[in-house]
């Protein structure tokens, strides 16, 4: 069986924040329908790579493509137009709005996106609180499904959640997956990401050091230990 197409490419991304320099040389795949996970402890950059995929971080150089086209040369708009969706770590949730109105407010940005009857099968929590901001991390996602974006970069989905709403988080992007959505994933919660990531990109200092499969981890487990204290 052949292996699915490179949706996202990065190639050497550097980023800087004034004078700091945040990313060193950066460079990962994500292919379609799979869920990759950066992982790495606080500050070593991973949060630095989505935002400056998205072009949130401006003073950066190197190679970012996504089904072919450069997003390094591409204002900050039409890279969300493109099809990438990013949930970030605060979640931007309106809190003066109701759940129908968080939803419908970003635009569709191409086909295939889904119904907000489909949203609320697949979040029947919001359905049932659907006059409420609702649950913040779920609406955060489910805001960005209803665009028809190809990849999703989704920052920290469970920092300060409940078990109980991690386990809930969980099962969503296992499901989404099997939908064929394709996912970039920041998580510090190394059990959370091992069971729901195809492959690991390990970070620290701003640099990738490894890349590996879900089914390597047992024999990374020393390295993963010593980068991230797991």
């Amino acid at each position: 069986m052949p292996e699915p197409a490179t949706l996202l490419s990065v190639r050497d991304l550097n980023a800087w924040y004034g004078e700091s320099h945040a990313l060193h040389g950066v460079t990962l795949d994500i292919r379609e329908g799979e869920t990759v996970t950066l992982l790495g402890r606080n500050g070593v950059g991973k949060t630095t790579t989505l935002r400056a995929i998205m072009g949130l971080v401006r003073k950066r150089t190197g190679e970012i493509s996504f089904q072919g086209k450069d997003l390094m040369r591409m204002p900050l708009h039409l890279t969300a137009r493109a099809g990438i969706g990013y949930v970030p770590e605060e979640r931007g949730i309106f809190a003066t709005l109701t759940v129908d109105e968080n939803l419908i407010l970003p635009p569709v940005v191409a086909q295939g996106g889904m119904s907000v009857e489909e949203i609320f099968e697949l979040f029947p929590n919001l359905k049932s609180r659907r006059n409420s901001p609702g649950e913040q991390q779920m609406l955060a996602i489910a805001r960005i499904l209803r665009t028809g974006v190809k990849v999703i970069l989704l920052d920290e989905p469970t920092e300060g959640l409940a078990p109980v709403i991690v386990q809930r988080i969980g099962e969503l992007l296992v499901e989404l997956k099997t939908r064929g959505m394709t996912i970039l994933l920041v998580e510090q919660n190394f059990r959370f990401a091992s069971k729901v990531a195809d492959r690991f990109y390990l970070m620290e200092h701003g640099k990738v050091l490894s890349q590996f499969a879900v089914g390597e981890l047992e024999s990374r487990m020393n390295e993963l230990h010593e980068v991230l204290g797991v």
